[in-house]
């Protein structure tokens, strides 16, 4: 099952092309946050899929029944790109576990490119909803990669991954990978350049949350 925000009308498609737009994603602040209303948005939506059960609450003047989540939520991504678009989604899962992994793009001097795993930390996922974000979807080696290293911790009860910008080849590579998980996505674009940047995309997500860094 594949979500793709943009194909609804929606006030996410504004966070989106704000997200895009070249002179808007020079302030940084205003970046971070429409990343993180994406992730809330994107939240509510995953929230419709979950399971449900009634409970009693006390109100001031009576008594009423409430639908509350069944299911334990452990919201991951992967540093530092993704932490804006967590946060979002932690906005509305706030009792959630969290799972935080650190990939990169190892590049060599020929310009190809491998990717490096240095941190995992997650809680016990057995019977859990994982919920895994990335903001860009390029190849998807590195969400797969993330998400094949949680294993180790359990097998949970439904995946979900959560990107703001997809590539279709990106796209296509999870889903062969991950055929039972449920994708969630911003928008998708076609061209991935030789480089496996996504092209129109958006840029580097964690340089324009956090400042550029230096290149190994």
């Amino acid at each position: 099952m594949v979500f793709n925000l943009s194909e609804h009308n929606n006030i996410g498609h504004r966070f989106l092309g704000e997200l895009r737009d070249v002179h808007i994603q020079k302030d940084r602040m205003r970046f971070r946050r429409n990343m993180e209303r994406l992730g809330e948005i994107l939240a509510y939506e995953i929230s419709k899929t979950l399971k449900y059960h009634a409970v009693k609450v006390e109100t001031p003047l009576g008594m009423t029944t409430v639908q509350m989540p069944l299911q334990q939520v452990v919201l991951g991504t992967i540093l530092r790109a993704g932490l804006p678009l967590h946060q979002g989604m932690l906005n509305y899962f706030d009792d959630a576990g969290n799972a935080f992994v650190s990939a990169y793009r190892k590049h060599h001097k020929d310009g190809t490119f491998e990717i490096k795993l240095e941190y995992v930390s997650c809680p016990n996922l057995a019977g859990s909803v994982l919920i895994l974000s990335d903001p860009m979807l390029a190849t998807g080696a590195s969400i797969a990669l993330a998400a094949k290293e949680l294993e180790a911790f359990g097998e949970p009860a439904a995946i979900h991954f959560v990107t703001a910008i997809a590539s279709s080849y990106g796209l296509e590579h999870v889903r062969r990978l991950f055929p039972k998980a449920k994708i969630w996505m911003g928008a998708l674009d076609d061209e991935l350049t030789a480089k496996s940047y996504i092209v129109p995309g958006l840029g580097d997500a964690g340089d324009l949350s956090f400042g550029e860094k230096l290149q190994d």
